[in-house]
């Protein structure tokens, strides 16, 4: 449900090659994170809300750091009882406000007005929990400097500690979809 926080992450990779180390900026009004969960009588779509991310990489050794945040407390899917029952059992958002994605290596290099495959590793911070995690991103930037960067990851969020929200009648997985467009400005990026 959370992966969200994880999206900003994509945007590192976005940068051409260069010497110096690039900022990435995320716009939260301009990035959409969404979360589907498969159950035995339908599925449930929601989505959450990004608080800010600032990423800093050095494009010739991957090396990234910075924090893409998401607000645990933003997910919603529409239905007020299962986003109450969402937020207070399984997020359980008033102890882990938080959703967190540190990267730490970008691998790929995209250049002004390509669109280009690149991955980013790091850390995801769910649940007051830290996880490996792996993005794969389709990025593309502009020689004006903004980036728009999507990728499509599962968080197996009982595996990761979370409460399951199935009961006898209604059984959902155990993996939750997220699915991220994002969108930000670079500083740093040469042509």
């Amino acid at each position: 449900m959370c992966a969200l926080a994880l999206l900003a992450c994509f945007v590192p990779a976005a940068v051409a090659q260069s010497t110096s180390q690039v900022t990435v900026h995320l716009d939260p009004s301009q990035t959409q994170i969404h979360w589907t969960l498969q159950g035995n009588m339908h599925t449930v779509h929601g989505t959450f809300q990004l608080k800010g991310g600032l990423i800093t990489f050095d494009p010739a050794s991957g090396v990234a750091e910075g924090e893409v945040l998401v607000d645990a407390a933003s997910g919603q899917s529409g239905e007020g009882a299962r986003d109450r029952r969402m937020q207070s059992d399984v997020l359980e958002s008033p102890r882990y406000p938080q959703i967190i994605f540190h990267p730490q290596k970008v691998s790929g290099t995209v250049k002004p007005g390509d669109a280009q495959n690149v991955t980013v590793d790091g850390t995801f911070t769910l649940h007051g929990k830290d996880h490996p995690l792996t993005l794969a991103l389709k990025v593309e930037a502009d020689a004006g400097g903004h980036v728009t960067a999507s990728t499509h990851f599962v968080i197996p969020y009982v595996a990761w500690g979370m409460k399951n929200p199935s009961n006898f009648l209604f059984r959902v997985d155990k993996e939750v979809a997220i699915d991220v467009e994002a969108k930000g400005t670079v500083e740093g990026l040469k042509p």
